[in-house]
């Protein structure tokens, strides 16, 4: 039987790889992808994995033909792959409804967020940030999937002891922070986090992350109007004839 082999596209990561060690493959800035087949929409359709929220994940790692470690990859990066898959699988038309009205929009338009390259050192997941009011100077790095995954045991954890009050916010600030004034122990961070971070400190640091995280630009124009929206991403992202 003859072998054949899957059409494959290269993706270009919203990063450009700067975040990656130099000796990681994701460093390159790009990552190659299968078109999706019948055993992905077995994924798809898999009710343990959407009852476990990992479906998105299976469906990625199945998908992704270069060799690389799924949970090295940030949380942006993620995000262009995971378009990339749905154009590859269901093609680059994706239809929702905007104020009563269906709307569809060329996914393989959206673009990478721009991005500062003067803030990014090559092969370096590490920024800084001087807090506004208290002049505190913070280290933080962009979370990768392992980080979102131990993020997730966590707040799991902590719902088992009290469901009524879960401190997300909080707790995904101790995983972004690496430092505080130049000390990296978790003990002080997480000290700083719960007990001496000021909320207008906490709101200015989350916009710089916001702002310096590559992405992909989620906003277009509605047909008429003048204001950028963001595309919801809502079930027929991945599953068109739900």
């Amino acid at each position: 039987m003859a072998e054949f082999k899957l059409p494959t596209e290269v993706v270009e990561l919203p990063s450009k790889g700067l975040v990656y060690p130099k000796d990681n493959p994701l460093s390159s800035g790009q990552i190659e992808m299968k078109y999706m087949t019948a055993k992905e929409e077995d994924i798809l359709t898999n009710q343990s994995y959407i009852q476990k929220g990992t479906v998105v994940d299976k469906l990625l790692q199945s998908l992704i033909v270069s060799k690389i470690n799924y949970d090295d990859l940030i949380v942006g990066d993620k995000n262009a792959i995971l378009i990339a898959a749905r154009v590859l699988g269901y093609g680059k038309d994706y239809s929702f409804e905007y104020k009563g009205t269906k709307t569809t929009i060329d996914l393989s338009t959206l673009e990478h967020k721009q991005i500062n390259l003067e803030l990014f050192t090559e092969g370096t997941n590490s920024f800084n940030f001087e807090l506004p009011a208290t002049g505190t100077k913070i280290t933080f790095k962009l979370l990768t999937g392992k980080d979102e995954k131990a993020i997730d045991r966590e707040l799991a954890g902590l719902r088992k002891i009290n469901k009524d009050d879960v401190p997300e916010l909080t707790t995904r600030l101790k995983y972004f922070i690496t430092a505080v004034d130049g000390d990296t122990d978790q003990k002080t961070i997480r000290s700083f986090v719960d007990q001496q971070l000021l909320a207008r400190d906490s709101r200015a640091l989350r916009e710089y992350i916001r702002e310096i995280q590559p992405d992909v630009d989620m906003t277009y124009i509605p047909e008429g109007e003048d204001t950028p929206v963001v595309v919801p991403v809502t079930a027929t992202f991945l599953y068109p004839d739900f």
